[in-house]
Order: C-alpha cells, then structure tokens, then sequence
C-alpha cells in the first residue's frame, strides 16, 4: 500500500499517481488532498491521527510551501513504515505516533536528487517525492539502506505542537485545527473534562456532553473528539464560530 497526502487539490495528485504507477503496482489510497494550503501544521495534525490506522505502508505526504528552494527531501523510517515529505517538518509528528518503540525508533534520511533531473521546479511532488515513493516501495522499509539516493541525516527539521497547562480545576491550552464540520479542536487532552457537567471556555459556560446531538441544535457543548482532546463544538453548527475561536487562539477552560 502507497497512501497519498497533500495540498494540491485537483487534479495534480493525478500526476503524481501516474508517475507511481509506472513504476509500480502498488495500491494506492488517498488521504486527502484538500489540507489547508501550504498549512504544514495542520497536515501534520491530521497526518499523526489518520496514518497509525493504516498498516505498515509508504506514506507520501506534500505540503510543502518551500518547493524550489534548498529544502531538503526527506525519508523517514517509523517502525514498520516509510514516510516521504518535505523535510519541513510535516511527518515528524506522524513518524512518532507510527514508530512501535516511540522517537527512538525513527531514522531520517535525505534523498537526494539531481536540479536537472527534474522537469518542474514548482512540482516536486510529481518529479521528486512520486519517484521516491514508488522506488521505496518497490524495495520495501527494510531495504531502505540499499538505495543509493539517500544518506542518513540527524538533524531533519521537526515540528511539535504545544503543551498546554493542566491543572486540577483549570486547563489552558490552544485550538490546534479547526475541522471541516466547524470543530475546535484543541490541545487539551480529554481526562480533564472526566467527571465534570460543565466548564467556563474563555469566560463562556458550556455543557460537557458525550455525544453533540446531547443538546439542542446550534447550543454550544464541550466534548472529548476522537482524538482525546477537548473540542469545543456546537450541534449542528459549528464550535469555532460558537466559541469565537479559530487556530492558534488560547483557550482556558475552568
């Protein structure tokens, strides 16, 4: 399996497809393709909750806002998987979550290719990371040693998302990502709404509800998303605007 992610939209993830698929057989799935533009953080959000579901497989990952410039082309080995990105840092947070035995268990690589190897400095996704992909693939995660194109690198950029500040009656954090359906999610992990009917978010009182359907249509809620941490939303609206809050705005929650 070869998963494909990105910014582009439509139809470049085509190419890019077209480009694998000369190379080799592999299955291909899309994660998506409609990340927000040239946003590595929230890519890289989104990446590090959807790849561990995958089995072991090729990840090919572009956001990458650097394209042409003297940004590095990254390998990175995670356990059982292989990412192949930007070195900007967009599936560091991925390679962790992926990698049995934690950050230890993550090798980067650079990959090297030729400027005038390639025909688009503005589509390296066709011409550099499809290639890529489908070359490790072919030889599979363990084989990674075998091709001549990459060399080890200790120093590839990495990208962590903010701690918040847990205490016992109140909690400051960030929005992390707002998704499609309006959710703010934000850094907060979950634990700290156990127990609790209600709490104050940035000075605004809300119900701490298991399921959103839990109050009327258009009232705000507080509940634990999918990704265990505390999402500000509203039944059938959306939180963000409910709370108005968006990415990167702090929330506390008392």
């Amino acid at each position: 399996m070869l998963t494909l992610a990105s910014d582009f939209g439509t139809p470049y993830p085509a190419a890019m497809k077209g480009v694998i698929l000369q190379r080799t057989d592999a299955r291909l799935v899309d994660v998506a393709h409609d990340f927000p533009r040239q946003d590595v953080r929230t890519a890289a959000f989104w990446l590090r909750e959807t790849l561990p579901q995958f089995p072991p497989a090729v990840h090919l990952a572009v956001v990458d806002p650097g394209v042409g410039t003297d940004r590095r082309a990254l390998v990175v080995r995670a356990g059982d998987h292989v990412l192949v990105a930007p070195d900007n840092g967009l599936v560091r947070p991925a390679a962790r979550a992926l990698a049995d035995g934690g950050a230890a268990d993550v090798e980067c690589y650079e990959y090297h290719y030729a400027d005038d190897a390639t025909e688009s400095t503005t589509f390296h996704g066709r011409d550099v990371f499809a290639p890529a992909a489908a070359e490790i693939h072919e030889r599979g995660a363990a084989a990674l040693y075998e091709v001549d194109a990459i060399s080890r690198i200790d120093d590839a950029v990495d990208l962590a998302f903010p701690e918040p500040d847990v205490g016992d009656d109140r909690a400051w954090g960030e929005v992390l990502v707002v998704d499609d359906f309006g959710n703010a999610i934000t850094n907060i992990p979950g634990g700290f709404l156990d127990g609790r009917d209600a709490v104050s978010v940035n000075g605004t009182r809300a119900p701490v509800e298991p399921a959103y359907a839990n109050v009327d249509a258009g009232d705000r809620l507080v509940t634990v998303g999918s990704h265990g941490y505390a999402e500000l939303a509203a039944n059938r609206g959306r939180g963000a605007d409910a709370f108005a809050v968006g990415v990167g705005d702090s929330v506390e929650l008392d």
